[in-house]
């Protein structure tokens, strides 16, 4: 099955290049860039889970081997592993538990997962959040990597704090300066997300 890319254009470059022309020089240097996402949202969900404070490439192993396990990340295929199968994955006690009580939401309707395609950024973070192990960064990377929103730019992010950092020169980032950044990439705060990632991980 042919992977799922971030869609974005040169409307979003070129906005964000007259907006902020020292984040220009680094799309115009980097190109264009490819992350894949996940459409379906539980999936995505889990996989947000998996990727909490750990490195992207640690979850790529995680991830390899709980899709090998459970063939397809459902409700029902998360609960059927339960929390042995889920350790078994590489996933730490906590983790597979939050993923449990999240597949449990879903199953019982507690969480009406299709209705965050209708709710603002707000509301999906409200509501992902009632879930036991869900904070708001973990709602954040669903928004970006499965409902492709195109206004999210997560504070909590080390890579992003570390890309700002980095592009602008600076010793340490600030909220109210996050804040400068994000409202001056706004409406496609996302994108800049994308570069900000890259800007973090180049050598």
């Amino acid at each position: 099955m042919e992977q799922k890319i971030f869609q974005y254009g040169q409307a979003e470059i070129a906005y964000l290049s007259e907006n902020d022309p020292i984040l220009g020089a680094a799309i115009a240097r980097i190109g264009h860039i490819e992350r894949a996402v996940i459409p379906n949202l539980f999936t995505a969900l889990v996989n947000s889970i998996a990727g909490q404070q750990i490195s992207g490439k640690a979850l790529a192993t995680v991830w390899g081997r709980l899709c090998d396990s459970l063939k397809e990340i459902t409700p029902e295929t998360v609960l059927t592993a339960g929390e042995q199968g889920l350790r078994a994955c590489g996933l730490s006690g906590r983790k597979a538990g939050y993923m449990l009580a999240a597949a449990c939401a879903v199953q019982d309707g507690t969480l009406p997962i299709h209705s965050l395609v209708d709710q603002s950024d707000e509301e999906v973070i409200k509501t992902l959040t009632a879930l036991p192990g869900v904070g708001r960064w973990t709602a954040e990377m669903l928004l970006i990597f499965s409902l492709e929103r195109p206004n999210v730019l997560a504070f909590d992010d080390f890579g992003i704090r570390k890309g700002l950092c980095r592009l602008y020169g600076l010793e340490t980032l600030t909220r109210a300066q996050f804040e400068e950044y994000r409202a001056r990439y706004s409406p496609y705060a996302t994108v800049a997300g994308l570069y900000l990632w890259e800007i973090a991980a180049d050598k």
